[in-house]
């Protein structure tokens, strides 16, 4: 003969530790989350610092939040040299 109050207890027992593993589940996929993105953070070549991409005139550039120092990604300096040519800017006229 079974105890149904005995069972009762071991179903709340069993959906508590149900319900608390999901919410450890759930803080460790974030805090995975999390480090990848820390992970993906570009370094700077120069100095190791990060680098944080910036607008200039509508063009995406990383800046380095240590040195300060610019880097250009592929077509980067192309869309600026452009961009200079057409307002005869000092930075078109250098590479013209």
């Amino acid at each position: 003969m079974t105890n149904p109050l005995k069972d009762l207890g071991t179903a709340y027992e069993t959906e508590y530790f149900h319900r608390k593993e999901k919410e450890l589940i759930a803080k460790m996929k974030s805090k995975l989350e999390f480090e990848k993105s820390k992970n993906l953070a570009i370094k700077c070549p120069k100095c190791d610092g990060t680098l944080v991409e910036s607008d200039f005139e509508n063009i995406k550039i990383d800046v380095c939040d240590k040195c300060s120092g610019v880097w250009l990604d592929a077509g980067e300096l192309t869309q600026i040299v452009d961009h200079e040519e057409k307002d005869a800017g000092w930075f078109g006229k250098l590479f013209t």
